[in-house]
């Protein structure tokens, strides 16, 4: 099977007063069409490692590579597009844009990857159907629930149709209904190709 994601030497620090090692020599390949799930106490470095899988944080040392290219962590503009085009991130803080719409927060995912505002609003409607909000397109996140509010961002996360799913738990707050709806729909995506 081939690895969509490749992980060399990984290791992250911070410094504040003094030194924390974080991660430390990860290596592991992600293989393509494969679901895996990150498990540890808190502080153990899941949303780290969720950053730079991202492509959001730079690693302290090592590399990463997604489908078989290296990333240079000093060209942000290509790696921006690569995340845009290739990788879907469902926070567990949802992360929308108070002052914009449900579909408006969805759109502006799809727009930074095709700049196009009607493809944009076709599959943000499109997907925002599939996760049961039609009705609630215009709303405003302090208008939704806490459950719309995560099937708005997993909607934002996988409306560019994306390879690589991130999610740090994704189905929260969602009742068992909407859960295993949500989790439906990123096993449909799973299969795609």
């Amino acid at each position: 099977m081939t690895n969509i994601i490749e992980l060399n030497n990984i290791s992250k620090t911070f410094q504040n007063q003094k030194k924390i090692i974080v991660l430390k020599n990860l290596n592991f390949k992600f293989q393509k069409g494969k679901i895996y799930s990150l498990s540890g106490p808190s502080g153990s470095g899941k949303s780290t490692l969720l950053n730079l899988l991202s492509l959001i944080d730079r690693p302290s040392s090592g590399n990463i590579k997604i489908d078989n290219q290296n990333i240079n962590h000093n060209k942000s503009e290509i790696n921006d597009k690569i995340r845009s085009n290739n990788i879907g991130i469902v926070y567990q803080e949802k992360n929308l844009l108070p002052d914009f719409t449900a579909i408006e927060n969805v759109c502006l995912a799809s727009l930074a990857a095709n700049n196009n505002h009607k493809i944009a609003e076709q599959e943000s409607l499109k997907i925002i159907q599939k996760v049961g909000l039609k009705d609630r397109i215009n709303h405003f996140p302090s208008e939704l629930s806490g459950g719309e509010l995560q099937r708005i961002a997993i909607s934002r996360a996988i409306v560019n149709k994306p390879r690589i799913i991130l999610a740090d738990e994704p189905t929260g707050s969602l009742d068992h209904q909407n859960a295993n709806q949500i989790f439906n729909l990123l096993f449909k995506l799973k299969n795609k190709d």
